[in-house]
Order: C-alpha cells, then sequence, then structure tokens
C-alpha cells in the first residue's frame, strides 16, 4: 500500500471512529500500537474517560475480516479469552476492541528464570484444552489435504527456488510430503488457532487471552499444541517435549478428545510429523514474507526453524536421505546465504 493510500486510511479511521464515540476528530487520542505479518495495522484509543480500545485497520481488499469477527463472537459466546468486539465495519475493514495491553506471551520467558518459562507453556497448553474442549471445529474452514500441501510447498517454492536459488527437493521429498500429510490427517479434527505461538496470546490482568485467530480451521488435534512448543521463542530438549506431548495425550483421552487406544508411542509420532510439516511452512512463509512482502526480520529466525525441523524429523523413523540432504546441502546452503547478507540468527521479528 503506498504512503497515501496508507494516509487517507488512517483518516478514514480517525472519522469512523470519532463518529462512533460522538467526538471530534481532533480530539482523539490514536497511536499506532502494532503491525504484523500481513496488512492489518493497529492503533490505540485513549477515550477522554482514559479507558483504552485497539483500533485494527485491515484494508478489505488484501485482509478479510469477516472471519475474525464470527470466531470472536462465537468463542467468547463459549467463554474463551479473546477481545470483545465494541465496534465493527466490515466494509471498511475497521474493527475496535477491548485492549489487552502489551505484554505477549514470548515477554515474559526469562532464560534466568527457566521454572517460570516452563509454568508459562503449561499454562498455554491448558488454553488448548480449553479451545479443543469448548469451540467445536463446525463452520471452520477444513485443514484437508490440499491446504496441508500447500503449507508444505512453501519451502520448495519459496525457500530453496525463490531465496536459495536451488533445485526442487531431492529424491525422497515427494514420499516425505505424503507421509506427513497422512499424518496429520490420521488425527482426531479439532479446532486450530494455526498459529498458536507466544505472540499470539497476550497476558492481561495474570490471565492468557487469544488474538489473532482469523485463521482458525477443523484439523489435527496435535497441532495448536506443536506451534507453541516449537514456535519462534524457545527450543526444548527432546525429553521435555515428549513430557508434555505424553501429558497432553493423556489428558485429550481422558476427555474423551483422544482414543485411548491410540499409544504414547503414535501420539509422539503424529505430533513430531505435524512439527515437520509446520516447520517446513514456516521456513516458506518467512522467505515469502522477505521476497514478496518486502518484511524484515524473518530472515534471522530460519537457522532457529531449521533446527526445530531437524529435531522433528530426527523422532520420525525412515526418510534418511532426506535428512543427510538436509544436514550436507541444505543448512550449508543456508548459512552461507545468512553469512553473504551479513544476517544473524536469532533475532525475534
Amino acid at each position: 500500500m503506498t504512503q497515501a493510500a496508507t494516509a487517507k486510511r488512517f483518516d478514514a479511521l480517525r472519522r469512523w471512529v470519532a463518529e462512533s464515540h460522538s467526538l471530534p476528530v481532533d480530539a482523539l487520542d490514536l497511536q499506532l500500537a502494532a503491525g504484523d505479518a500481513s496488512f492489518r495495522r493497529y492503533f490505540r484509543l485513549t477515550l477522554p474517560d482514559g479507558t483504552t480500545r485497539i483500533l485494527m485497520d485491515a484494508p478489505p481488499a488484501q485482509e478479510d475480516s469477516r472471519p475474525f469477527v464470527e470466531i470472536a463472537r462465537r468463542w467468547r459466546a463459549g467463554g474463551l479469552p479473546v477481545p470483545a468486539l465494541h465496534a465493527v465495519n466490515l466494509d471498511a475493514g475497521f474493527l475496535e476492541l477491548d485492549d489487552l495491553g502489551d505484554t505477549p506471551l514470548q515477554n515474559c520467558f526469562a532464560n534466568d528464570r527457566p521454572a517460570a518459562t516452563l509454568a508459562w507453556h503449561d499454562r498455554a497448553l491448558d488454553m488448548i484444552h480449553e479451545l479443543q474442549n469448548r469451540a467445536g471445529p463446525q463452520d471452520l474452514p477444513a485443514y484437508d489435504a490440499a491446504l496441508l500441501g500447500r503449507e508444505l510447498d512453501l519451502f520448495p517454492d519459496w525457500c530453496l527456488v525463490e531465496w536459495l536459488g536451488m533445485a526442487d527437493p531431492p529424491h525422497g521429498w515427494n514420499e516425505l510430503r505424503g507421509a506427513l500429510i497422512e499424518s496429520a490427517l490420521a488425527q482426531p479434527v479439532v479446532t486450530v488457532h494455526r498459529d498458536f505461538d507466544a505472540m499470539n496470546l497476550m497476558v492481561h490482568d495474570e490471565r492468557l487471552y487469544l488474538i489473532d485467530f482469523q485463521d482458525a480451521v477443523a484439523g489435527p488435534i496435535s497441532y495448536d499444541a506443536i506451534s507453541l512448543l516449537r514456535g519462534r521463542y524457545c527450543r526444548f530438549t527432546p525429553e521435555r517435549f515428549a513430557a508434555w506431548v505424553e501429558a497432553f495425550r493423556q489428558r485429550a483421552v481422558a476427555d474423551g478428545r483422544l482414543s485411548g487406544t491410540v499409544s504414547a508411542e503414535a501420539f509422539l509420532h503424529q505430533a513430531q510429523a505435524m512439527a515437520a510439516q509446520r516447520s517446513f511452512k514456516v521456513l516458506g512463509i518467512f522467505c515469502r514474507l522477505t521476497l514478496r512482502d518486502g518484511r524484515e526480520g524473518y530472515l534471522q529466525r530460519l537457522p532457529h526453524f531449521l533446527c526445530h525441523l531437524e529435531e522433528s524429523l530426527a523422532g520420525l523413523p525412515g526418510h534418511e536421505a532426506f535428512r543427510g540432504w538436509l544436514a550436507a546441502t541444505f543448512r550449508p546452503a543456508l548459512e552461507a546465504r545468512l553469512q553473504a547478507e551479513s544476517i544473524a540468527s536469532g533475532a525475534r521479528p
């Protein structure tokens, strides 16, 4: 969007919110709060009585806000912690929401307090159980084979060909791709946030709230758990990861979301396969955000997700040829490209 178009939208947003609150436009206290990986922008509105709200600016030509509005209303009615909608203008792409503050969950993680970091992950996993039990997957788009495949194909299309200039993946990619899709489709279907990473969990008055849920789908039961446990901010030992996955399995069996015939080994295998699928997707998306959308700060996270991918594939039987290519060819190529562009790994977009 051009600078002029952005300014025009901001003026329209100001007029809309001023009319909604019966305030003069020049009396508004409106400050940019955040942007994200899409075309959405967020502003903080301070009302005359001191109340603050968040305004979402989502250009309709690029962002369809209807799923967000429908899901927010449905999940809130189900008792889930999501921001309330105070005003909605779908034609313009403007929403007024609760202000949940400026503390995404990753701000609560600390290397000097590992016990606190683990405890926050436990609380976030509790929220996944709550989400799956309170919000049925009906009326959500299906996380089907076609969508899973499109996400996997982001890796060769954007990471390999467009960013690294490499040929298509080696022999074994199609077999691995098919196995990951098959494993995902074998899992029970539940409500899936689809980006249940720490950045989309806000800490407000010591309570966790869900945001950025407009891409929710009906999909595999393990997906949100692996999004959190193999997300962009932390890495855990295989033993810690397996312990969390087993605790998740036991709780899902206890309340009927998962059959008791699914063994610990089988469910861990499914979680590793799901984590590998998501890691491939993220590697591709981060390259696409950089190359197509001109976003900064994403390439630094590629080594982090490559480590996630290697750990996930190490937990799956077979696919040795692909794992060998990943270690001998892909990792050196990625590291060389990052070094050539003077990009240090570890930054948080």
